[in-house]
This record gives C-alpha cells, structure tokens and sequence, in this order.
C-alpha cells in the first residue's frame, strides 16, 4: 500500500492518501520560494516568537500528537508523549538560541572590518524516516526556519497524518502558509523535487541505502546535504562498570522505540570476568518484558512498524543462527495479529553473520565476550557504521582510550546514547555525514559568508 495509516499493533488500514500530482508539487514549490523570499528577512525575534508558540502548541495539544505516532508507527504511548515534549525542547532551545549562533564573527585580518554572517540559502528538502514521526522533522524544522530557510518534508509514507499535524503545528505557530510544507509522496518522486534548481539543499535520516540514492542525487545537482544513516551502536561494559546499572540501560537500550533507532543499543561488548553474571541478567530481563497493545501502559515492548520489518528480522536471525551463532532467547514472530517480535538475544556471533554488523531494527540483541580493552574497541570498530556508542566504565584511563580511538559520532560514558538539542549529532563512516542541533547543526544550512572592508 502506498501513502497510509495502518495501525501496526493490528493491521488495520485506519486511512490512506493520495500522493501529490505534478501540478500540487509545483504548487507548493512556487509558494516556497515567494515565502522564502520574505522569511529570509523576517528578524529573529519575530521567528522566535512563533517558534516559542509551536512548543506550546505541542505542549498543549500532546496527548493527541501521541496518539498519532502511537497509531501510526506503533511506539508506546508513553513515549511518544516523551517524543512530543522533547521537541519543545529543540523549539525552545533554537528560538532562545539562534540570534546568537548565527551573529556576525568579527575576525581580526588587518582589514578596516572582516567578519563572517550567515545568511539563510531556501527551499530545504527533508526526507524523514518513520521511527520518531515528530522529533526527527523538528530537530530539522525548528533550526532550519529560525535560520530564515523554508522547509519541505517528504516524511515516511506510514506516518502520513503525524505529517500534516507537524504542518499545522506550523501554521498555528505564527509561521506563513508555505513557510513549511508536507508533501504527501512517494520515494519516487523524491528525485525530481531534488532536480529543482529551487530546492537548494536536503537532509536525510533513513536508510543507508535511502542515504546513497538521496547523496547521489544531490552531488549530481551540487547541493549540500546532511545525512544522518544507520547504526550498529557498541554498548561496552568493563568490569569497573556498575553492573547492574548497566544492565538495567542495556535493555532499555536495546528496546527503545520498540528497538527501531539508530542510537539502540545493538552489540553488547562485555569484559569476560563479568560476562557470565551480565549475560544471565540481560537475557533474563528481557524474557520479562511485557509485550502488547502500545496503548497501554504497562507495555514495555510494542510492535514493529510493518510486516516487512519483522520478515527482515526474522530473515536475519534465521541467516545468524545457521552461520553458528548461538540462541539465548527468543528468535522468532510473535503469533496473531500485529508485527509483533519476540525479545531476542543471540550470542557466539560469527563474523560472517548480519548480526556481527549490520542494523537490526527490532528487539534483538548480540552479545560479546571480549578478554580485554583492545580486543573492546577492534569489535566495536570492525563495523562499516559508526554512529554512537555506549561506554561503561569507571577507569579514566579507559575512558579516554575509549573516547579516542571508538570510530564514532558519539560516545556516551556511563549512559545510553540520546539525542540533545544542545549537542551534536551525527556519525562517520556509513552512517552518514554532516550533524543535526547545536550551533553545529544549524550552520549546515546557512551560506557562510566572509566580508571583507578595505
């Protein structure tokens, strides 16, 4: 089915679109770039002040903005009103913030004046994934149109209602109609929206193939874009490690967002001294998850997105058990309706298996036996991804080893790796380029301008 609302804890079909025409497409393009050209000089203070009143908006209004992920991606409920409440965080944060990250630098060169401003570049394209429906288009939106650019969302086409009330939100907001706009399409039009010399740039969190097919398209067109792809994240314990504090992060970790995120936990890394008592813990807490309807909530572990996500899982599990790995719990499709997984936890990884690299999106996790330190970081950096991580330890020395050579976006100490408004994020290798939030985040899509005065 194309663009629709399918209930993933039972397979109902709640709604469906119709993708856009050519004709709306161009539509919306010539409003983008008449609004453009009056918000790129709007003053900050006017935008921060509809900023401000989006986060009040998903304040207000975020038990029905929940409601909507939770139908349409199937998260549990008391998540997505986290999720719902995180993105007034970034609303805030960039409309406290963004006057100040993009002021003109003075820099001292000998000239009567020399000084770099940021000047916002148009029409942004976002191609958003289905695994945060909210968060991930406002960690792009809010710095985006604080910075004076206008923003096009083709978000994933299973959360096409939580689309358009981030539209809405918008306009509510104070915003100009065209100053935000979804595009109800498919991928295959994505290409030619890309093609338009009136689209200046793009961004992409999804799929390291998604990730390819979009960087292609924009390096053939000469636009900047930031990808943000997948992940195979390490979760290192060492044996200084509280353990079972980490054991405790290491399921949830592993299970958030019913096991859909880059940033889960995917490779658990142990210390051999301590293997033993973390392995029987894990899969232990894992067995006891409560699994169901993620509307209530007692629920620990809701369903995946689509059936095509559990066939994948079940296809990968299945390909690392008969490559030698070893099953601990789980393995296999719940019965009965919805696309419901069971915990899962393999062990005896070999490396010739998905497990050993590739990202699996669903509860299933892979544990690690290492002898010590070196043989940590070979492991954790033997992947093509490198997104985050998660360091236990308490020995400074390790720390440091750690944050240093782990080939990663991000290294969290004694934590499980999350996503802040106040701080970078992105990964090296496949997963990706170019980083979100921050003052870091917001650059990436201004025109860095040096002025010189003779």
């Amino acid at each position: 089915m194309g663009i629709a609302t399918i209930n993933p804890a039972t397979g109902e079909v709640i709604k469906t679109f119709q993708p856009l025409s050519e004709a709306e497409i161009e539509k919306k393009l010539q409003l983008a770039v008449k609004i453009f050209k009056q918000e790129g000089k709007t003053p900050y203070a006017v935008r921060a002040q509809r900023m401000l009143k989006a986060a009040e908006i998903l304040e207000r209004d975020k038990e029905r903005f929940a409601h909507l992920m939770t139908l349409e991606m199937g998260k549990t409920y008391k998540s997505a009103v986290a999720e719902a409440m995180k993105c007034t965080t970034a609303c805030r944060y960039y409309a406290e913030n963004t006057e100040r990250f993009l002021a003109d630098e003075v820099v001292e060169t000998g000239a009567k004046k020399s000084f770099i401003r940021y000047l916002p570049l148009g029409p942004i394209l976002a191609v958003m994934p289905w695994n945060f429906p909210f968060w991930q288009v406002i960690r792009f939106a809010a710095p985006a149109l604080m910075a004076g650019n206008v923003g096009l969302l083709k978000h994933a086409s299973n959360v096409p209602q939580c689309a358009l009330a981030i539209e809405a939100i918008f306009l509510e907001a104070g915003f100009p109609e065209g100053a935000f706009q979804t595009l109800l399409i498919g991928s295959g039009q994505v290409d030619a929206i890309l093609n338009d010399p009136r689209v200046v740039a793009a961004t992409l969190t999804g799929s390291e193939q998604a990730g390819i097919q979009v960087g292609i398209g924009a390096a053939k067109r000469i636009k900047k874009v930031v990808l943000e792809l997948g992940g195979s994240d390490p979760f290192i314990v060492m044996p200084s490690a509280n353990l079972d504090e980490a054991i405790t992060t290491a399921v949830q970790a592993r299970i958030q967002n019913n096991g859909q995120s880059c940033i889960a936990a995917k490779r658990f890394i142990v210390a051999e001294p301590i293997a033993d008592e973390f392995e029987r813990k894990f899969v232990a807490r894992m067995q006891s998850l409560k699994i169901g309807d993620p509307f209530d909530e007692k629920t620990e572990l809701g369903p995946l997105s689509t059936p095509d996500g559990v066939k994948d899982l079940e296809r990968d599990v299945d390909k690392t058990l008969k490559a030698g790995a070893k099953l601990l719990t789980g393995g296999y499709a719940l019965q009965g309706p919805g696309n419901f997984f069971a915990p899962t936890v393999l062990t005896n990884v070999p490396k010739n298996s998905p497990a050993y690299s590739e990202e699996f999106f669903g509860p299933v996790a892979s544990i690690f036996r290492v002898k010590d330190i070196d043989e940590a970081i070979r492991i954790a950096n033997d992947v093509r991804f490198g997104l985050g991580s998660s360091i236990w330890t308490n020995d400074e020395k390790e720390r440091e080893r750690f944050i240093n050579e782990i080939e990663a976006g991000m290294v969290f100490l004694n934590k499980m790796v999350a996503s802040d408004p106040r701080l970078p994020f992105g990964g090296v290798k496949a997963s990706g380029h170019g980083r979100e939030m921050s003052k870091v985040g917001i650059r990436e899509f201004v025109n860095t301008k040096t002025v010189w005065i003779e």
